[in-house]
C-alpha cells in the first residue's frame, strides 16, 4: 500500500490531509480560494514613500471599517508586488494605471485617463482575476518642474512655453529620459523639434538639489513629488497631454472581495480625497519633514473624518 506522510494506516492518511488543509485555511494561506471569514486582510505596498503612506492609509481605513489587517508593506518594485498579489500572498496593494498599462500589460502608451483605467480594469479582471477599485484624483505621472522664480522670470507655465524657450534652458533628469519614448524623444514628437541648451544626466536623488542650486532650469519630476510642495515649484502644464496618466487605486484579489465585499466601500471613499496637492503635501511630510508614513496617513484620515481622534 502506498504511504502518505510515512503513515501506513489507510484511515490515518485522509485524516492527515484534512488536518493539513484546514490548518492552511485557518492560517490564511487560502488553498480553498480567498481568505476565510474573519481572517486578516493583507495589505501590501511597493518600496517608496508614497506607497508607504497609501499602504498605511488603506490599512487604517479598513481597520476603522472593522476588518483585521495585516501590513506587508515595502515588498519591492512592481514585479514583486504584482506577483505577491497573483500568488495570494497579499490581498491588495496600491497600483498606478500607467504602470499597469505599460509595465504589467505591456500595452502602448495612452493619454486619456478614463481609457487607460478602463483597459487595465478589464484586462486585470480577465487575465488575473484582480479588481481595480476607484482611482484617486491625483496623477503621479512624469512631469517637468521649475522654481517659481525662474518660471515667472521667463513666463513659462506650460511645456509649449518651455519648448519655445528651450535653447535658453538646462534640464536635469535621469540618463534614460534622453532616450525613452516617454522622455525627450517623445516630447519632441508631441511638441515639435526643440534643442535644449543642455541636458544634465543626473542621479534621481540629486534632481531637486540641482534645480534649487541653479545648475538647471527645468527638472524631470513626478506629479506628486513632495519636493514640489516643499519648495513651491511650478509643474509645467502638459498642454498636449503627452505623459500617460498614473492614477493610483487599490487592486484587490476577487476572492478577497467575494469574502469581504465591504473592502470596496471602505477604500473607494478615499479616492476623491487624494488630489495632486494633497499627495504632494503628504509626501513632503515624510520626505522633507522626516515624519513616519503611518503618522502622516493617520493624521490625514483624522482630518478627513474617516478616523476618530
Amino acid at each position: 500500500m502506498p504511504r502518505l506522510y510515512g503513515l501506513r494506516s489507510p484511515i490515518a492518511a485522509p485524516l492527515v490531509v484534512i488536518a493539513i488543509v484546514l490548518a492552511l485555511v485557518v492560517s490564511g494561506c487560502g488553498v480553498l480560494g480567498g481568505a476565510a471569514p474573519g481572517s486578516a486582510i493583507r495589505v501590501g505596498s511597493k518600496d517608496f514613500t508614497e506607497q508607504f503612506i497609501l499602504g498605511h492609509m488603506y490599512a487604517l481605513t479598513l481597520e476603522e471599517a472593522g476588518f483585521r489587517v495585516e501590513r506587508r508593506l515595502n515588498l519591492g518594485g512592481t514585479p514583486v508586488a504584482h506577483a505577491a498579489l497573483e500568488a495570494g500572498e497579499i490581498d491588495l496593494y496600491p497600483e498606478y494605471t500607467g504602470t499597469a498599462l505599460l509595465t504589467v500589460l505591456r500595452r502602448e502608451p495612452l493619454s486619456d485617463r478614463q481609457e487607460v483605467y478602463d483597459i487595465v480594469r478589464q484586462e486585470y479582471q480577465q487575465q488575473f482575476n484582480l479588481v481595480w477599485l476607484e482611482p484617486a484624483e491625483f496623477n503621479n505621472t512624469q512631469a517637468l518642474a521649475m522654481t517659481r522664480e525662474r518660471s515667472e522670470e521667463l513666463g513659462i507655465t506650460t511645456i509649449s512655453d518651455m519648448v519655445a524657450n528651450a535653447d535658453q534652458l538646462v534640464m536635469a533628469g535621469p540618463p534614460e529620459f534622453q532616450e525613452r519614448e516617454d522622455g525627450l524623444p517623445g516630447l519632441r514628437m508631441a511638441y515639435g523639434a526643440f534643442q535644449l541648451a543642455a541636458y544634465r544626466a543626473i542621479d534621481p536623488g540629486l534632481r531637486y538639489q540641482s534645480l534649487l542650486g541653479g545648475e538647471a532650469d527645468v527638472v524631470v519630476a513626478f506629479g506628486t513629488d513632495g519636493e514640489i510642495a516643499a519648495f513651491d515649484l511650478v509643474v509645467l502644464e502638459d498642454d498636449r497631454a503627452f505623459f500617460p496618466p498614473y492614477q493610483v487605486a487599490p487592486v484587490v484579489r476577487q476572492d478577497a472581495l467575494d469574502t469581504s465585499p465591504g473592502i470596496a466601500d471602505a477604500l473607494n471613499a478615499l479616492a476623491p480625497l487624494l488630489t495632486d496637492d494633497v499627495m504632494r503635501q503628504l509626501n513632503a511630510e515624510v520626505s522633507t519633514n522626516q515624519r513616519e508614513p503611518e503618522d502622516v496617513a493617520r493624521e490625514f484620515l483624522v482630518q478627513q473624518g474617516i478616523l476618530e481622534e
